[in-house]
């Protein structure tokens, strides 16, 4: 009696979330996309102070009217790291973003050198290739010495010593492909758009780009230093370029990896699945194949496909163990599949749940 009710349960929760699935399927590519758009320094930390002008100052407009123009685009969800004048940490960066299950993580900065240096740049987490990279990820790191425990907090973390930054690294290596892919975007739209010299797409050791789970890029708008260039960033002109130009190249890099839509349950063989019973969490499907990196699907990781005709279908993990499948199902959802479901699979063929729980009946 017990297990006849526990099954006619499990049925009926099938049947919901199925129901439920085919009701609100929506395209991939209109999900919502989540930007954390970080405003360098603030507060006590005023960054650099080239010809007079505030870094923090600039970094902030321009952050805000990045917002702004992507906001008036109801796929996108923007999360600032600041919005006034007041000082945040690295660390505290980083959470905002991992807290918002970010897709995209943009730092924005102004740089400085003591020569006549001018241009725009963009960085992702890697290695220092040369000197130069390492002094601009030094300036920007040596604002953990204004925190407090920033020894511990940063895990010994030394801004001074290149060393440090092989630490670094690991962390962000998952994301990397997809950080260089963001950051060619925004660097191409610089110099396609504004015309600004090109200083190409460089890796180099940034704590804030460190704790983050996602895509990251940290971009230097170009040179406080610099009599002219210094002028144009601190003008209301200047800003709002600079802010459109990367809002355009954020909206163009969402198009280039969600090009992908959800479609409705059928049946169909599963071309890479062992001849066993067994359930997987479907978290999209489409025409475009996607890379099994956990850069393309929010983090997740043990993904697989099938294809049928021309058509992708992607999962998440794999278990015989339904409740097991059910906390895997909420994982999904959480980090932004809102539209997954459970599938059932018998020796590499898609079947009802019933036959499932048939099979698997414990």
């Amino acid at each position: 009696m017990y297990t006849n009710l526990n099954l006619l349960l499990r049925k009926i929760s099938f049947l919901i979330i199925l129901f439920c699935s085919n009701l609100f399927f929506s395209q991939y590519n209109n999900d919502v996309f989540t930007v954390v758009i970080d405003a360098g320094h603030g507060g006590k930390d005023p960054g650099n102070r080239g010809n007079g002008y505030f870094e923090k100052n600039i970094v902030l407009n321009i952050a805000l009217g990045i917002g702004e123009r992507l906001e008036k685009n109801k796929n996108f969800k923007i999360i600032y790291t600041r919005k006034s004048d007041k000082f945040v940490n690295l660390f505290q960066r980083a959470k905002i973003a991992n807290d918002a299950n970010a897709d995209l993580f943009i730092s924005i900065h102004c740089d400085a050198h003591s020569s006549n240096a001018y241009g725009a740049g963009t960085f992702v987490l890697g290695l220092h290739a040369n000197e130069r990279n390492f002094q601009i990820a030094k300036k920007e790191n040596s604002v953990i010495f204004l925190e407090e425990n920033y020894t511990q907090k940063y895990d010994g973390f030394d801004p001074e010593n290149p060393e440090s930054v092989i630490s670094l690294v690991l962390m962000q290596e998952e994301y990397l492909d997809q950080s260089i892919n963001a950051a060619n975007f925004i660097q191409d739209s610089f110099v396609k758009n504004l015309k600004r010299k090109n200083r190409t797409v460089k890796q180099a050791g940034f704590i804030v780009l460190k704790y983050t789970y996602m895509p990251s890029v940290l971009i230097e708008t170009g040179f406080l230093t610099n009599k002219n260039e210094g002028k144009y960033l601190n003008s209301k002109r200047g800003q709002n370029e600079m802010s459109k130009s990367i809002a355009d190249a954020i909206i163009d890099y969402k198009k280039s990896i969600l090009n992908t839509s959800i479609e409705p349950y059928q049946n169909y063989i599963v071309e890479d699945d062992p001849n066993n019973t067994f359930l997987k969490i479907q978290i999209a499907s489409g025409s475009k194949f996607l890379p099994l990196k956990s850069y393309n699907f929010k983090g997740l990781f043990q993904l697989s496909y099938s294809k049928i005709g021309k058509n992708y279908k992607y999962y998440y993990e794999n278990t015989n163990n339904y409740e097991k499948a059910k906390e895997f199902l909420l994982k999904a959802k959480k980090v932004g599949f809102k539209d997954a479901i459970i599938v059932p699979f018998n020796n590499g063929k898609r079947i009802s749940l019933d036959d499932f729980f048939t099979i698997n009946p414990n």
